[in-house]
């Protein structure tokens, strides 16, 4: 007579044969489908639109930002009509600066406009430089030679050279300019010149040629 089926879990026969087993072994050990490798073209069509527009912004940036100056990125400045802004010259420095280039009229007037004790007369002061435009304008457009007198002394040593046509041929600006500010400087109390004082001037002494002091003194 047996008794009942023994409890002991080392008995109990296994759910799983051998065979079983190795196939299920198999099976995971064999080849499986690669579901990642098919790409999809959305993300790619992305990254390169991204990129592509990075490469424009930072394309156009380069060119049209300006370096980001200061002059152009100001929040404070006011609305344009997109014109062109002239930039306004002071005639008494640009006058200055002419005056005092090399070979100009600081090589004989000096920086002080009292020029050369005997040799080359003042500006400063000088009835002649603070006199009638046109008359003032005729020496510096065609030269001065002969005597002048000048703050009651003669001068007879040199001659003025010409800045117009004949000479060194400087423009109305120029020449407005530097008179300017020979007629304002060093105690000079005269009106400034413009340039189309300076050119109607110079279209009436087109052929003339250098003057003297007594032919300048007709000049009112």
């Amino acid at each position: 007579m047996s008794g009942p089926p023994s409890r002991d879990p080392r008995q109990v026969p296994a759910a799983v044969n051998d065979e079983n087993l190795l196939a299920a072994h198999e099976k995971l050990l064999g080849h499986q489908p690669d579901d990642r490798a098919n790409y999809r073209l959305l993300p790619l069509g992305i990254l390169f639109f991204l990129s592509g527009l990075i490469l424009f912004s930072a394309t156009y940036l380069n060119r049209y930002a300006g370096h980001f100056s200061a002059t152009i990125y100001n929040e404070t400045q006011k609305p344009s009509t997109g014109a062109a802004a002239v930039a306004k010259i002071d005639p008494i420095a640009m006058g200055k600066r002419l005056f005092n280039t090399p070979g100009a009229c600081v090589t004989c007037h000096q920086p002080t406009g009292e020029g050369i004790a005997g040799v080359y007369p003042p500006l400063a002061g000088s009835e002649w430089a603070q006199g009638p435009e046109d008359r003032v304008l005729r020496i510096l457009l065609d030269g001065l030679t002969g005597p002048v007198t000048v703050k009651g002394t003669a001068f007879s040593a040199s001659s003025m050279p010409a800045f117009g046509p004949s000479g060194s041929n400087w423009s109305d600006d120029k020449i407005a300019a530097v008179l300017t500010y020979v007629r304002q400087e060093w105690g000079n109390k005269a009106p400034p010149i413009t340039a189309d004082k300076v050119a109607a001037v110079r279209a009436q002494v087109a052929d003339h040629g250098v003057w003297s002091a007594s032919d300048l003194l007709q000049v009112k």
